[in-house]
């Protein structure tokens, strides 16, 4: 198997410089007019106001999702390091990572895993992360970038009905499926090394896109993620934390709730009870931010987080951070940032996993108001 080694820049910084700054004054001229000519799109049917939707400046794919996505093992990787930030998603038993220095560059992949189609989507400007099942009653649909936003999130589209759907929402808001839901399929954002060690015969996403021209270990939003002003959103910023602060997200008995990293990496183990249910947020250092520095792997340490039921069968849990991991105080057992007991008496046993994101404040705050913020 070919490797898909990282890019040599040579003079390639200053094509993409000219690039993205030929690039956002194409958005600049072009944002809030959205196009509806070429569209099979029933525009009656919407669930939300169509004033609500404006053009992030590209047409429809013409930021390209990846139909056809190529793999390599975890030990021929050599283009990422333990830091790089993927999403790494576990399905009947196979193992993928999805690198953000590719999905800045896609926003959507279309794949199959252990028998389950899905769509593994990050949109930058909100830093939203999520997987969905693609499969809508019979059908499997392809999710494509429609080119449009809402408060400042991608809007995807399918290829079977060419509805609008909410990334950071799953929720269809245009279109015939107008009010369908996807389904959430738990995924987490960790660092590269993180992934391999706990899934070495895991499979990467490579750069491998038929696009040598694109950069995938540059940033293209560099300093995004340290900004007063979200891009290309329109409404209010929830006062309550810096818009683009970065918050660990859930929806928990129906009650939207946010965890600000830096509680995550001060407390590190987080116990929480919300509506009478009890979940475990875990943090560790390790992964970067994809939307910090120019060069992904070079960026900010911002960590990763994951959230569980602190329960195995009707054994209920505590847990304290070591330096390696997460310890049980009931059996002194060891797990790691996945939710799985790698020594001690629970050793092997697995935390169920809760689906929750991590997100820039403004982006959820925006389409969950009422959300609750942890406080330490």
């Amino acid at each position: 198997m070919q490797k898909f080694t990282k890019p040599r820049w040579l003079n390639k910084d200053l094509i993409f410089t000219v690039l993205m700054i030929v690039a956002f004054v194409y958005i600049a001229a072009n944002a809030f007019g959205v196009n509806f000519s070429g569209w099979r799109t029933d525009f009656e049917t919407a669930s939300v106001d169509m004033d609500e939707i404006i053009s992030g400046g590209v047409g429809r794919d013409g930021i390209p999702p990846i139909d056809n996505p190529k793999f390599a093992s975890v030990t021929d990787v050599d283009w990422l390091e333990n830091q790089s930030p993927v999403i790494a998603l576990e399905v009947n038993g196979e193992a993928r990572a999805y690198p953000l220095a590719v999905l800045t560059r896609h926003e959507i992949v279309n794949d199959e895993i252990g028998g389950v189609p899905v769509a593994v989507t990050f949109c930058p400007l909100c830093n939203s992360a999520i997987t969905f099942d693609r499969r809508v009653n019979d059908d499997v649909l392809r999710f494509g970038v429609s080119g449009n936003l809402r408060n400042s999130d991608l809007i995807m589209w399918d290829d079977k009905t060419e509805s609008w759907w909410q990334q950071l929402t799953g929720e269809a808001i245009v279109g015939e499926k107008t009010g369908t839901m996807l389904e959430i399929v738990p995924s987490q954002v960790v660092g590269f090394g993180a992934f391999a060690r706990n899934f070495p015969e895991g499979e990467v996403l490579t750069g491998d896109s038929g696009k040598p021209w694109i950069n995938y270990g540059r940033n293209p939003y560099v300093g995004y993620d340290s900004s007063s002003s979200p891009f290309l959103f329109r409404g209010r910023t929830d006062p309550r934390l810096p818009a683009t602060s970065r918050v660990f997200v859930a929806m928990i008995e129906d009650t939207p709730i946010a965890y600000p990293f830096h509680n995550l990496e001060q407390q590190r183990v987080i116990h929480d009870a919300v509506r009478d249910m009890d979940v475990v947020i875990f943090w560790k250092a390790g992964a970067t931010s994809a939307l910090d520095a120019g060069d992904i792997d070079a960026s900010k340490d911002v960590g990763m987080a994951a959230m569980f039921i602190p329960k195995v069968g009707e054994q209920k849990l505590t847990f304290l951070a070591e330096s390696d991991g997460f310890m049980d105080t009931e059996t002194g057992s060891m797990w790691n940032i996945f939710g799985e007991a790698v020594d001690g008496e629970f050793s092997g046993e697995q935390l169920e996993q809760i689906s929750a994101f991590p997100h820039f404040w403004f982006a959820w705050a925006a389409f969950h108001p009422d959300t609750l913020i942890y406080e330490s």
